[in-house]
């Protein structure tokens, strides 16, 4: 009798093409050995032995567990560009996926913990996963920093991979990084209150930055200058093209890898009236003559320290009367706010002072439907309306850096030599918003730069980008009268 049930569907799953015993051997044999070659120190290295140090004061006793991630799908069997967890490269520079650092208490001497990072080595060519693993090798995705380059480079021991397990089994007390790996969350109980310290403690420890780290910032930012001016090179040819936001974004982005590891998050191109949402990726509109371009984008540097810079920019290079008075009252504002930017300053004084200029502007403009303020007072607000996110945030491995310290030392702290902030007021003026004019619907502007807090007040990494409305266009004028891209 036949069956009626229908024979199960074969998926396809892999497209790998059978490997035959005969290939399998002949892949196994005629490699030369791997690569001796001299691996200099890793420049943030010293720094970083002097983080770990750090953050073992805080936690003396208490084994720390710091993965740096895994490898996330982009799609189906193909991943996203791998890139760790700040807190990891902040505390070994090394930037490979799955590898953990642990720090383990010991009893006097020089330190209070031992470094050791568990890393995951090159697969062997004599066991055929260097070119049938997809995922890890080598002939698929390149060599990964082999152990005894890792020691060479951050001067930490390195173990394989597959002792963590024993390693953590121990009675030491135990505070892990958690949501970082899901198989090291696994090995570990959940620490509750204790894991979320190091956390906040991780972000903490990146609040001053070193002179290295400050250092790197300021590179990222001199490459985002550049992109900034490859970008209004491009204006003309781009201005009217169809999805012409996407030709801005392509054209930073060309920089942003060629300089740097790539962007330090998803750039922003809004033109017209998308400069009215605050973060506008989709970047699939029109860059039109006689309308405004808020590009908000930053390089990334190799050491995954990144800019954050905006500038809103007249596409045919002059501000209309209309577009010059929202400008000018942002970049009077972010003067204010800059001016406000010193060591013993609450970090929330710059917003104060940039946003009471705007709610006085707003208030002579007659959008306010009470005094300005009243309006800056805490159970008003009614200039946020126009201006809803706050007026910048701490800079570095993260473009919203240390976001897990708490708000006693960061939002409700006081801004010491070191911080690296952004300062970035802006006016968003929906295009169906009733209570603005006319004229002034669909308008956004925003003006963003990166400072270092320094003795005497602070010092505007990205100064080498105009601020001021009649110098946005002569720089505009002049790039163009300079010709194509540098």
């Amino acid at each position: 009798m036949t069956s009626s049930v229908p024979a199960p569907k074969i998926r396809t799953g892999s497209h790998d093409l059978p490997v035959s015993p005969a290939l399998d051997a002949f892949m196994a044999s005629g490699w030369a050995g791997p690569a001796d070659d001299d691996v200099p120190a890793h420049p943030a290295a010293a720094y970083a032995i002097s983080r770990r140090e750090a953050l073992g004061v805080r936690f003396p006793g208490d084994r720390l567990v710091v993965p740096a991630g895994v490898l996330k799908a982009r799609s189906n069997d193909t991943d996203y560009r791998f890139r760790p967890h700040s807190a990891f490269v902040h505390l070994t520079a090394a930037q490979e996926p799955e590898w953990v650092l642990v720090l383990e208490p010991r009893a006097g001497g020089p330190t209070t913990h031992d470094a050791t990072l568990y890393v995951r080595d090159n697969p062997p060519r004599s066991e055929g996963a260097f070119y049938r693993d997809r995922r890890y090798g080598e002939l698929w995705v390149g060599p990964g920093q082999t152990s005894a380059q890792a020691v060479a480079a951050f001067g930490i021991e390195c173990r394989p991979l597959a002792d963590l397990p024993g390693a953590l089994s121990g009675a030491a007390s135990t505070r892990l990084l958690r949501g970082v790996d899901p198989s090291v969350d696994a090995l570990l109980p959940d620490g509750g209150g204790r894991d979320l310290e190091l956390e906040s403690a991780l972000s903490e420890l990146r609040l001053v930055k070193d002179d290295w780290e400050i250092a790197e910032i300021a590179r990222a930012v001199d490459a985002t200058v550049r992109g900034f001016e490859d970008v209004v090179r491009a204006l003309p040819a781009a201005a009217d093209a169809a999805r012409s936001e996407r030709w801005v974004e392509g054209v930073f982005g060309l920089r942003a890898r060629i300089e740097g590891n790539g962007l330090g998050y998803d750039t922003i191109a809004a033109s017209g009236a998308h400069a009215c949402t605050l973060h506008w990726i989709r970047n699939d509109g029109t860059v039109r003559s006689g309308d405004l371009l808020l590009l908000d984008a930053g390089v990334e540097a190799d050491s995954l320290h990144t800019a954050d810079v905006t500038r809103t920019l007249p596409v045919n290079g002059r501000f209309s009367p209309a577009q010059r008075r929202v400008y000018d009252l942002v970049y009077q504002a972010q003067e204010a706010g800059i001016a406000a930017v010193r060591p013993g300053a609450r970090f929330r004084d710059f917003h104060l002072a940039a946003m009471t200029v705007i709610a006085r502007g707003l208030e002579s403009w007659g959008l306010l439907p009470v005094t300005a303020t009243e309006s800056l007072q805490p159970q008003s607000g009614l200039h946020r309306r126009y201006t809803l996110c706050s007026s910048g945030h701490m800079l570095g491995l993260d473009v919203h850096d240390c976001a897990q310290a708490r708000a006693e030392s960061y939002l409700d702290g006081v801004l010491e030599v070191g911080h690296v902030l952004t300062v970035e007021p802006g006016l968003y003026l929906q295009a169906d918003d009733l209570t603005v004019p006319e004229e002034l619907r669909g308008i956004g502007v925003r003006i963003e730069d990166d400072v270092v807090v320094t003795e005497d007040g602070c010092r505007v990494l990205s100064s080498g980008l105009p601020r001021q409305a009649d110098e946005v266009e002569a720089w505009m004028q002049r790039l163009w009268a300079d010709g194509g891209p540098a």
